[in-house]
């Protein structure tokens, strides 16, 4: 028998290591497909426009000038040239197994003052809520208003750092100045 070189043996040996792989791999392959798919790519939730609860639409009077419905919606989404007596919020959600939802509201003005306004059924704060959290357990929403007792305690004159200093004394802030001096330098 003639003698191999050892060089030539590390060359068979990777030959046949690479052969048995490959047999391998479609076994290996079946598998590893049946896997995947199970498996779903990560989207991203897109929440777009603005969110317009039900207790905001239900602050909308016909009357009330567009200032006023600017501070209880916001700004609109949409603002069209051509018609701008017309004010379009628009807001979109997509997730992860979830129909995507859409829901609109369209204000239209005569003037400066509001007309009317139409559009989909608006979710509460509290069921948008529901419906956001990825977790499926959405808890109770905070209350967002101040009792009287919580307004209290920022009144002026009750800083509690300075109710110790004062106390006794009748020291107390400066007047405010008649006015200010302009931001820009004159020219």
């Amino acid at each position: 028998m003639p003698e191999i070189s050892q060089s030539r043996l590390w060359l068979l040996v990777g030959a046949v290591a690479v052969t048995l792989s490959l047999g391998a791999c479609s076994s290996f392959s079946e598998r590893s497909r049946s896997a995947l798919t199970a498996i779903t790519p990560y989207k991203v939730e897109v929440v777009q426009g603005n969110f317009v609860s039900k207790e905001q639409v239900e602050l909308l009077k016909p009357g009330m000038p567009r200032q006023q419905v600017r501070e209880i919606l916001g700004t609109s989404l949409l603002n069209d040239v051509f018609h701008s007596n017309r004010w379009d919020y628009v807001f979109t959600i997509r997730r992860q197994g979830v129909e995507p939802q859409q829901r609109r509201l369209t204000l239209f003005f005569n003037g400066e003052v509001l007309d009317r306004f139409e559009g989909d059924p608006m979710p509460s704060e509290q069921e948008f809520v529901a419906a956001v959290d990825a977790r499926g357990r959405a808890g109770k929403v905070p209350v967002l208003e101040a009792t009287e007792d919580q307004l209290k305690k920022f009144e002026p004159g009750k800083d509690k750092g300075k109710e110790a200093e004062t106390e006794g004394s009748s020291a107390s802030l400066p007047p405010l100045p008649p006015s200010y001096p302009p931001l820009e330098a004159t020219r």
